[in-house]
């Protein structure tokens, strides 16, 4: 069985969910067995329903209030106890804090291969082999996994969406938690805006935008794209931006449809954190910028400049 967890945000599902759905339904099929989706915390029986649109034909459920809170502990000893429950072989989590937590301990307890950060479905399943990126993008590599019991984590915006609409059995499990050793003081959300995680067009800047009076123009650029801002981590390092939004390796990992870098040169740190993206596009006056290496689409020159007109560009096709 495969046990597919679905993260839930205050009780809503986001795309990233319904792509894990997709993803895991897809890989029981491959493996000729069933798929499991599992919901922690406090989500109602019309929005898990929802991912039977997505192929999950049965949905376990744990909800408690101990579960507001996440405990890498916690979570884990309760997702384990339910995959002891169903028999599961197969876990799959998002490529994300959550699951980049909860994949290695998983994997410990279970005595399990974990492959992070997959964009594909295996190449075969006897034996199982699995592709994941390396070298930050720049070629894949095929894993071969010989433990019984596999954990993968799925790349954000790699597999897609895909409906396979179908009748969802909801099943609720009373397991009982223990009390969290974390406390949540504060808590702090952006609104108003494409959140950069689930976001199809991000446009970022780098130190190439000179100073952060000059941000202006991107933001407006995003707002008529309909896409998530984002930032190298000179930018946030200097403060010019806040940290939530610094993408590479030590920041958010990424992997929207199209990634507008501007005036941004492509260290080897920041592509290892977008490189995933589908389209790349770059604009630096640096013609020896690493990042047209990277880039699908590539302009030389002063980013102020082309800005404007891009903006304007955007406009006329959008109206």
């Amino acid at each position: 069985m495969v046990l597919i967890y679905t993260q839930n945000w205050d009780g809503k599902f986001k795309k990233l969910s319904y792509e894990l759905v997709s993803y895991g339904v897809a890989l029981a099929k491959q493996l000729s067995t069933e798929a499991v989706a599992l919901s922690v915390g406090n989500v109602s029986q019309d929005e898990l329903k929802t991912l039977g649109k997505y192929g999950a034909a049965k949905v376990v459920s744990v909800n408690d209030s101990k579960l507001d809170v996440f405990d890498n502990k916690i979570y884990s000893k309760l997702i384990s106890q339910v995959a002891e429950n169903f028999g599961a072989k197969v876990f799959v989590f998002a490529h994300n804090n959550e699951g980049k937590a909860l994949a290695p301990r998983l994997a410990g307890k279970f005595k399990a291969a974990v492959v992070s950060g997959v964009s594909h479905l295996p190449k075969s399943v006897v034996p199982f082999i699995i592709s994941k990126p390396v070298f930050t993008g720049k070629a894949y590599a095929d894993i071969k996994i010989n433990s019984e019991v596999k954990v993968l984590t799925l790349f954000q915006n790699s597999y897609g969406v895909h409906e396979n609409s179908v009748q969802t059995t909801v099943e609720e499990l009373n397991i009982e938690i223990a009390t969290p050793s974390i406390k949540i003081i504060d808590k702090q959300r952006a609104t108003g805006k494409v959140l950069l995680t689930d976001a199809e067009i991000v446009v970022s800047g780098g130190r190439g935008m000179k100073s952060p009076d000059n941000w202006a123009p991107l933001e407006q650029l995003a707002e008529v794209l309909g896409a998530a801002t984002a930032c190298s981590r000179p930018v946030s390092d200097e403060g010019w931006r806040p940290h939530a939004e610094h993408v590479g390796q030590t920041g958010k990992i990424i992997a929207p449809n199209v990634y507008f870098a501007l005036g941004i040169s492509g260290a080897i740190q920041h592509l290892g954190g977008v490189s995933n993206s589908k389209c790349i596009v770059a604009i630096n006056s640096d013609k020896e910028a690493p990042i047209f290496e990277a880039a699908d689409y590539g302009i030389i020159g002063d980013v102020h400049k082309i800005l404007p007109e891009l903006i304007e560009e955007v406009k006329k096709l959008r109206a």
